[in-house]
């Protein structure tokens, strides 16, 4: 095996890790505190509450699935809907704008949304529990 492919396959390591760590934080939130902002967001959207507890699936479960690299396509997916969702629940007034430091206001879910799509993709990698499979 050529050291760029060794080298691509930790890279895939390290950005799932981080996409799907950080998001967690996230998720455990919304795990002690529950979803009744998320649920006020979507009901005041005029959809129906139950949708709010979608955040679990964008931010617990796939996340979990994409740290341990078990059907990382399918799970990062998941997460990039999640993120386009809470974009345009919440964000949408702040897509074209930037922050007081100059940088874009969205940074945050950019990075989640952009390396989300990078794991759709690629697949997990070598060091992914499913990359053998057509899944991940």
């Amino acid at each position: 095996m050529r050291t760029l492919d060794k080298n691509a396959d930790l890279g895939l390591l390290i950005l799932r890790v981080s996409i799907a760590g950080l998001m967690l934080f996230h998720g455990i939130s919304k795990i002690f505190y529950g979803p009744g902002m998320i649920e006020q967001i979507v009901t005041g959207a005029g959809l129906p509450s139950f949708i709010a507890y979608g955040v679990y699936a964008g931010e617990v479960i796939a996340p979990l699935f994409i740290l341990f690299g078990y059907a990382t396509r399918v799970a990062a997916l998941i997460l990039a809907f999640n993120l386009v969702v809470a974009t345009a629940l919440v964000h949408t007034q702040q897509i074209f704008t930037l922050n007081d430091q100059g940088g874009w206001a969205l940074e945050l879910i950019g990075l989640y949304l952009f390396g989300a799509l990078a794991l759709v993709f690629t697949g997990g990698g070598k060091y992914a529990l499913s990359h053998k499979y057509l899944w991940d």
